[in-house]
C-alpha cells in the first residue's frame, strides 16, 4: 500500500510544500491537491473522513447481496479538507467472479475520477451528457442520472453524473460488472449524514484504491 501522497491525476509522486511553494506539486500536472494513502475499511477511518470531507461520501445502500465495503480514500490535506472522497466496495459480479466498484465524489478539476477512469482528465468532458442518460439511480432519496463513458480502457466500465454540485463517478472492474449499475437499482447515501445508523460490512482492502502511476 502507498505510504506517501500522490497526484490525483496520474498517481505519480509529488513534491511537498516548501518555503517557495505552499502547494503539493506534480512534475506533469503542476500544483494539485494530494491524493492521500488509502485506508483499510473501519469505523474509525470513516469517522475521521466524515470530519474532513467537504464533498459527499457516497455509498450504495443497501449494498447488493454479498458486497462489502473494502476501503476509503480522499484528496486534500489538513488545510483544504477532503475535496474528493472514494468508497470502495467489492462483491460477486453479475456474470462471473469478483468485482470492484469505486464511488468517487469530487470537486470539478480535482481529476481523481478521470484518473481511475483511464482518462487524461481532469473532468469527463463536455459531451458526456449530450444524449439520454444510460442509468438512473437514487441519490439521497432523489432521482439521479448517469452516463456511460466511451473511450476508456476495456477492463473497466465508467458511469459519471453530477450530485450536489460535484462530480459523481462509478468505476467498475471488470467491465462486465458495469451492468450492475443500471440493473441493481442503486440508492446512494451520503455517509456524512448523521441521521442514519448503518451497520456497514467491512471486507479486505481493495487493491483498486492503490493504483499504479500511469504515463501522461
Amino acid at each position: 500500500m502507498r505510504t506517501a501522497p500522490s497526484c490525483p491525476r496520474c498517481f505519480g509522486p509529488l513534491h511537498p510544500p516548501s518555503v517557495w511553494n505552499s502547494s503539493w506539486r506534480c512534475d506533469a500536472h503542476g500544483d494539485v491537491l494530494p491524493y492521500q494513502p488509502p485506508h483499510r475499511p473501519s469505523q474509525a477511518v470513516l469517522d475521521a473522513l466524515r470530519q474532513a470531507a467537504v464533498v459527499p461520501i457516497w455509498l450504495p445502500w443497501p449494498l447488493p447481496a454479498g458486497w462489502l465495503v473494502t476501503g476509503f480514500a480522499e484528496v486534500g490535506d489538513e488545510r483544504t479538507g477532503a475535496r474528493a472522497t472514494v468508497v470502495a466496495v467489492s462483491g460477486p459480479s453479475l456474470t462471473y467472479g469478483p468485482a470492484d466498484l469505486l464511488i468517487v465524489a469530487e470537486e470539478p478539476g480535482v481529476g481523481l475520477g478521470a484518473a481511475y477512469a483511464g482518462l487524461d482528465g481532469p473532468d469527463p468532458g463536455s459531451e458526456f451528457d449530450t444524449g439520454p442518460a444510460n442509468a438512473k439511480i437514487e441519490i439521497r432519496g432523489h432521482p439521479g442520472a448517469l452516463w456511460c463513458l466511451k473511450g476508456i480502457p476495456p477492463d473497466r466500465a465508467v458511469y459519471v453524473g453530477e450530485a450536489l454540485g460535484n462530480w459523481l463517478w462509478l468505476i467498475a472492474w471488470p467491465a462486465e460488472a458495469g451492468c450492475l449499475i443500471p440493473l441493481a437499482q442503486l440508492s446512494l447515501r451520503d455517509l456524512r449524514d448523521t441521521d442514519q445508523e448503518l451497520d456497514l460490512p467491512f471486507g479486505a482492502f481493495s487493491p483498486r484504491l492503490d493504483d499504479e502511476p500511469r504515463e501522461v
